[in-house]
């Protein structure tokens, strides 16, 4: 008889690769993988919470990785994605990659394949344009500080880019959607959680939290975008296609009531 089990994890990374390690290790019958955050639905399965262990994830992560370089993007971004039951799509999705020695993952007529790769996909364009939007403004203490609000997590794949175009600065985007932030103190990168009573958009109202200086930038750069667009030659739906309405909050030049 197998060992049918609804495996519960941390919600980590690492967490969801010590969980396949342990049912490959283990010949889990697995019925579901779900965080430990989520209410557990596994009233006809057996349930067993995994503790993460960074060695048996590094093992899992190798295996994907020697498999294939594509492989390994594909299941890191998808898993960034956080839509429900990423995790037992992608256990599948690696059961596959082991058989098949990294030759089903470009096998698009597998249904579970082809989501990976989809979720990938998506995943990745929203991190270009989380790179493209950030508008930061300069607080008090010198810190440049901008929000997003991204369909996906990925403010752990912006990390570098704004790590390598701002290294003498020091800079906070904060994700307000998830509740957490990455913080540049000019030599390394940190993860931060922050208990802000207010969220700062971008032009919508002034916080004391900010200097004059920056509006008056802010105006300027308001000024610049209105003169390099002329009415007539706009392509409103082009526009919203490249600059989706959901980030123009953030935008300083976007008005409050584009």
């Amino acid at each position: 008889m197998k060992n049918s089990k609804t495996l519960i994890y941390d919600g980590s990374f690492n967490g969801f690769l010590t969980t396949v390690f342990v049912a490959f290790e283990e010949k889990i019958d697995v019925v579901d993988v779900q965080r430990n955050t989520k209410g557990q639905n596994g009233l006809f399965s057996e349930t067993e919470t995994i503790f993460t262990n960074v060695e048996k994830a590094k093992r899992v992560w190798n295996g994907i990785r020697n498999t294939s370089h594509n492989a390994i993007t594909n299941v890191y971004f998808a898993f960034l994605s956080e839509v429900d039951g990423i995790e037992l799509t992608l256990y599948t999705y690696i059961q596959k990659l082991m058989i098949g020695k990294g030759t089903k993952q470009t096998d698009y007529s597998d249904g579970v394949v082809l989501r990976i790769s989809q979720l990938a996909l998506s995943v990745g364009r929203e991190k270009h344009r989380m790179e493209a939007f950030v508008r930061f403004q300069l607080t008090k203490d010198d810190i440049y500080f901008a929000n997003i609000e991204p369909d996906f997590d990925v403010l752990p794949l912006i990390s570098k880019h704004f790590r390598n175009r701002y290294a003498d600065q020091q800079w906070l985007i904060y994700d307000v959607k998830r509740k957490y932030g990455i913080y540049y103190n000019m030599e390394h990168v940190e993860l931060i959680s922050l208990n802000l009573k207010e969220v700062h958009f971008n032009k919508i109202h002034k916080s004391d939290a900010f200097l004059s200086d920056e509006y008056d930038y802010q105006t300027l750069w308001n000024d610049y975008f209105k003169s390099t667009n002329i009415k007539s030659r706009i392509n409103r739906k082009l526009h919203t296609q490249h600059v989706p309405k959901r980030y123009w909050k953030y935008l300083s030049e976007k008005k409050e009531t584009a």
